[in-house]
């Protein structure tokens, strides 16, 4: 991002706070949740704000804002793209530049789950919360519920999720669960993404609340079993979206997966944060183009 962009971001916010609140009320709306394709594709830079910098092998790979910035705006203009998932300093910059007219937003929710943390698993609503997102003229609101069987903190966090569901619904905001059942392996919390895993969290994230009429969910791709993301989306029939999770080394993999994945009647979409943003060879335009042709 070039110095004076940069500055003008930075005293807009010193000089004129009130200018964010504005440009959400004077953005264009997308006439729908999906795109073109009947997908939706949204671009997810909301790491950030649980700590989690690493892409591929740089661990501080997002903490240039100005640079993921920068990738944003890019993967945002590329045809086909249709949405953001992000905390709200990301959305207020991109809202200050911008680039969020037509397009899908979702503001991501609970964030205290600290990546690396004795507590991640307590994960508490420290972003938006129902009343933000209906109030800046937000799509979605987006919340990680991570299982821990051995974790005590996983109950108040469902509960929090739960709570969370019900106030989206009553404003007539889409709920984006993205759950996993996770474990502490030598001391870090890891997901596990086998079949059996996979299937138990979309049952538990599908029963939150006292509607699920708003609710869509989150979910990554399991490679365990050839027929194992038909055996996972068929668990429900709440609309699915992809996550695209670490940058791999091997981005093609990843994409043959998801084409696959996406053929299947709930599949909607994908919501892709690093190994769009930060591929292997630097190309944030051409990694793009190639998500949204498996649309």
């Amino acid at each position: 991002m070039s110095a004076d962009l940069l500055r003008s971001l930075v005293e807009t916010r010193i000089h004129r706070p009130e200018a964010i609140a504005a440009a959400a009320a004077a953005r264009r709306r997308p006439d729908s949740l999906l795109g073109p394709s009947g997908k939706l594709m949204v671009i997810a830079a909301d790491h950030p704000a649980r700590g989690a910098l690493r892409a591929g092998r740089d661990a501080l790979a997002m903490a240039d804002r100005g640079e993921l910035l920068d990738r944003l705006v890019v993967a945002l203009g590329r045809p086909g793209v249709n949405g953001v998932l992000a905390t709200a300093d990301v959305l207020e910059d991109l809202l200050l530049l911008g680039a969020l007219d037509g397009k899908v937003v979702v503001g991501s929710m609970n964030r205290g789950g600290l990546a690396g943390t004795v507590f991640e698993i307590d994960d508490r609503f420290t972003g938006y919360d129902p009343a933000g997102i209906d109030g800046m003229g937000f799509e979605m609101g987006k919340m990680l519920l991570r299982i821990d069987p051995d974790d005590p903190a996983t109950a108040p966090t469902l509960a929090a999720c739960g709570q969370a569901v019900d106030g989206l619904a009553a404003r007539r905001k889409i709920a984006l669960v993205e759950p996993f059942i996770s474990h502490r392996v030598d001391g870090r919390l890891r997901n596990d993404l086998s079949t059996e895993a996979v299937i138990r969290s979309v049952t538990v994230a599908a029963g939150l609340g006292n509607t699920s009429a708003y609710t869509w969910l989150k979910l990554p791709v399991v490679d365990d079993d050839p027929a194992g993301m038909e055996r996972v989306l068929a668990a429900s029939t709440l609309p699915a979206v992809l996550l695209g999770g670490e940058v791999p080394d091997d981005p093609d993999t990843a994409f043959r997966q998801w084409e696959k994945v996406l053929r299947l009647p709930t599949a909607l979409g994908l919501v892709v944060g690093r190994t769009l943003l930060y591929p292997p060879d630097g190309d944030v335009a051409a990694a793009v183009d190639t998500a949204v042709s498996l649309l």
